[in-house]
């Protein structure tokens, strides 16, 4: 095992290098930079930039180097300083833009994941051990709709439902006389009120997702000679369920750690801005249309470091929970 995972680190450490690297390329290849965003923006309010304005703007944002020297000096001040850069839109580091953002997306995200995994396993394993009955053909037709309805579809229709009956459009996770005061027990029961409609959102998808997987891998398990080998001789349905053919079901909550955690440090970037939440997808996308390559950038890096170690995680874990996949790595 010990290994296994110093391989792995080895292979971390290269695909994270590969990722920062197309990650810049990727970010830089719309024509022009920041300061060409913000030469459009001042023309638009009808301010112009001189020639010497601009030169002095490349050279303040450090974009007056070549592609390879601005993406060595943000890669090495990354990993010999732990300094993510300074964002050009925002005028101060890029820590400081993510920081006030992160303990929301953290909060509505990994509420939404519990709350999807509550009711996801429940409904997934009725549905495999009543296959066929009414329930399953229920379970598996809002199933169907969870998956192919997109997620900002299901946001745009609670916007308009919630115009049409209330004349109020829901936005944020607090109301505007609960965001500046102090926690009590108002200004929770504030944030509840608002926070069931992310979640409900963001969350159908992966409930129809994970309910499908789960009640597949189930029906595959029970179909197995040991489970018909266990019942002939007598063992509970209950206990045997619970002893092999449930365990194995659990790998799809396993195998999932390493797009979960991404996940819990974004939210979903689409929804976040239809309704106006205070996580980091609005930011990254914001910084994506401004080309404020540092905050991109940084924000996808440490995206991309959460994955990688949730992908660890998630093999770790799988080896502990299902036999077959640890022997093999011995092996």
């Amino acid at each position: 095992m010990l290994r296994y995972l110093g391989r792995r680190a080895l292979y971390m450490a290269a695909t994270l290098l590969a990722i920062s690297l197309v990650v810049f390329v990727i970010i830089n290849l719309p024509p022009g930079d920041y300061v060409t965003a913000l030469q459009s923006r001042y023309a638009a309010q009808g301010q112009g930039l001189t020639v010497q304005d601009i030169e002095n703007l490349r050279v303040r944002y450090g974009l007056d180097g070549n592609l390879l020297q601005q993406y060595w000096h943000w890669f090495t001040q990354i990993v010999l300083h732990g300094d993510l850069g300074m964002s050009f839109e925002h005028e101060k580091p890029v820590a400081q833009v993510i920081a006030p953002r992160l303990g929301w997306t953290i909060a509505v995200s990994l509420i939404t994941l519990l709350v999807t995994w509550a009711l996801a396993f429940p409904i997934g394993v009725y549905s495999a051990v009543k296959q066929h009955s009414v329930g399953d053909y229920a379970a598996t037709t809002v199933g169907f709709l969870g998956l192919a309805t997109p997620n900002f579809l299901i946001a745009l229709v609670f916007i308009y439902f919630s115009v049409t009956w209330f004349g109020s459009v829901p936005s944020g996770l607090c109301s505007p006389e609960w965001c500046d005061a102090s926690w009590n027990l108002g200004k929770l029961l504030d944030l509840l009120g608002h926070l069931w409609i992310p979640m409900i959102v963001i969350g159908t998808g992966g409930v129809a997702g994970l309910v499908r997987i789960i009640r597949n891998n189930l029906l595959d398990e029970l179909r197995r000679p040991y489970v018909t080998a266990a019942r002939a001789r007598g063992v509970p349905e209950g206990p045997l369920l619970r002893r092999y053919p449930l365990r194995v079901a659990l790998n799809p909550f396993v195998s999932t750690i390493g797009w979960i955690l991404p996940l819990l440090l974004v939210g979903d970037i689409v929804v976040g801005q239809i309704l106006s939440l205070p996580t980091l997808g609005p930011i990254l996308l914001g910084s994506l249309k401004s080309q404020d390559m540092y905050l991109a950038g940084s924000i996808i890096m440490v995206l991309s470091v959460v994955t990688v170690i949730g992908t660890l995680i998630s093999d770790l874990l799988l080896g502990w929970l299902d036999p077959r996949i640890r022997l093999g790595h011995q092996r």
